[in-house]
């Protein structure tokens, strides 16, 4: 199985100099939490998810309408290709410890978005000597994956 089988193709973005407040209303009318943030050419430069919008106003003192994404969005993007093997793409949310992943093409151009959503809704049970693409345990062991702690670090070290 692919990414493209499982991914959601039709997805919004934003730029870095889009303000918080612009993202913030976007995700609220598309019923999402997390944005992908691209150059003006359309390549992934980040990510920007509702926690960091929410922490961003809470600890900079200003407005959201007055933050910037690139303030907030760090330049580590990883993501996945289109044509990507599925089990490819939950190693990299294992390791890196991400719930979602943009979906780019060989130029690193949006193409869509991988979601712990869009895994659990298309995850199968193993029936008899029926193998399914993507596992319930495959599913399962990338969310434990992404859900165990990290060490904590103190904002002043962050």
């Amino acid at each position: 199985m692919k990414v493209q089988d499982v991914m959601t193709s039709n997805v919004n973005s934003c730029r870095p100099e889009t303000n918080l407040a612009v993202v913030a209303a976007m995700m609220w009318d598309e019923d999402c939490g997390v944005m992908p943030v691209v150059n003006d050419v359309g390549k992934v430069v980040g990510m920007i998810t509702d926690r960091d919008i929410a922490i961003a106003v809470a600890t900079k003192g200003r407005l959201a309408s007055e933050i910037p994404v690139s303030e907030v969005i760090t330049d580590r993007v990883h993501s996945c290709t289109v044509g990507e093997d599925i089990k490819s793409a939950l190693k990299t949310m294992r390791h890196e410890k991400v719930r979602r992943l943009p979906v780019v093409n060989d130029d690193g151009l949006l193409q869509g978005i991988l979601c712990t959503n869009d895994l659990v809704l298309r995850a199968e049970e193993a029936r008899g000597k029926h193998v399914p693409d993507l596992p319930y345990e495959d599913v399962m062991s990338t969310i434990k994956a992404i859900c165990e702690h990290r060490p904590r670090t103190t904002a002043a070290s962050a």
